[in-house]
């Protein structure tokens, strides 16, 4: 029996995962409106250099334009007081050298995998600070009502393919959004 490219990507990236779950401590960074602030500044700006990495290795803008999500971080931002001066001078991180689309796969693993926690994540701040914090919320959001259908959607395109690109650039994503979020600044 083989095991899909999903499992196997689970799998692979399952360290470098948990080492970003116990090191983001996000608990603590969105105690405070400045706190959540500051970690959705970090998240646009992985956002803002993998998103366009991802876009030109996937080489599938249909498939990937409805999974784009830097949007929803600068209305998040803008919600917060940040203004769009402000917010396109946010530092945005180099990203890994996506070379085919399997690393592309690899990557969007971890940015579509966040969809589905971090609807936990939105659900806590709201309950932390309140209701007046819910539009500034919509990247913890996910996909809203389509977030399990386009995980779905997902899941069967990486179960449709092979490639060790992809567990290789799952891995080194995952890296590289711990080492972005938890470096000192």
């Amino acid at each position: 029996m083989t095991t899909g490219l999903h499992a196997r990507l689970r799998a692979a990236t399952a360290d470098a995962h948990q080492a970003l779950e116990d090191e983001l401590q996000w608990e603590a960074r969105t105690a405070t409106l400045d706190g959540y602030c500051s970690l959705l500044a970090l998240m646009r700006g992985f956002h803002a250099g993998f998103e366009p990495a991802i876009g030109r290795a996937l080489n599938d803008e249909a498939f990937f334009a409805p999974r784009r999500r830097l949007h929803s971080l600068d209305a998040d931002l803008t919600c917060l007081g940040l203004d769009p001066a402000a917010i396109a001078a946010l530092s945005a991180i180099t990203p890994i050298t996506l070379t085919s689309p399997a690393s592309a796969y690899g990557a969007l693993y971890v940015l579509e995998g966040s969809t589905l926690g971090g609807q936990v994540i939105g659900r806590s701040i709201i309950e932390r600070h309140g209701p007046a914090v819910e539009a500034a919320c919509s990247y913890y959001r996910g996909h809203g009502r389509d977030t399990g259908r386009m995980w779905n959607a997902f899941r069967a395109r990486l179960d449709a393919m092979d490639g060790d690109e992809a567990l290789e650039a799952g891995i080194a994503t995952f890296d590289a959004l711990r080492l972005w979020v938890t470096a000192p600044r």
